[in-house]
C-alpha cells in the first residue's frame, strides 16, 4: 500500500467534513471524543478512519468518503467494520 495513507484526510467538499486515515500497521491510533469512526480491514491491511469536527453528519456520507478512499487504494476486497474487529493484533 502507498505509504501516503498514513496521516491523510479526504474532505467533502460540499459539507467541510474531514476524516483522517490511520494505517495501523504503523501507527498508534487514538480516538477522540466526539468523533465518528470505521475500521477497514483488506489482506494484511488495517487501516482507522475517524472524523474531524463531527457536527451530526449523516454516516452514510462517511462510510461513502470510506468506501472511496478504499477503491482509491485499489482495496477491492476491503470489509468496513464499526468497531475494531476483534482479531486484530
Amino acid at each position: 500500500m502507498n505509504d501516503a495513507v498514513k496521516n491523510s484526510t479526504i474532505h467533502d467538499p460540499q459539507t467541510k467534513l474531514k476524516v483522517t486515515v490511520c494505517d495501523m500497521l504503523k501507527s498508534k491510533f487514538k480516538p477522540r471524543k466526539g468523533e465518528v469512526r470505521y475500521f477497514v480491514t483488506a489482506g494484511q491491511e488495517t487501516l482507522a478512519f475517524e472524523t474531524q469536527g463531527y457536527k451530526r453528519h449523516r454516516k452514510l456520507l462517511i462510510l461513502h468518503m470510506v468506501a472511496w478512499y478504499c477503491m482509491y487504494l485499489g482495496l477491492m476486497e476491503a470489509q468496513i467494520h464499526s468497531s475494531l474487529p476483534l482479531n486484530f493484533k
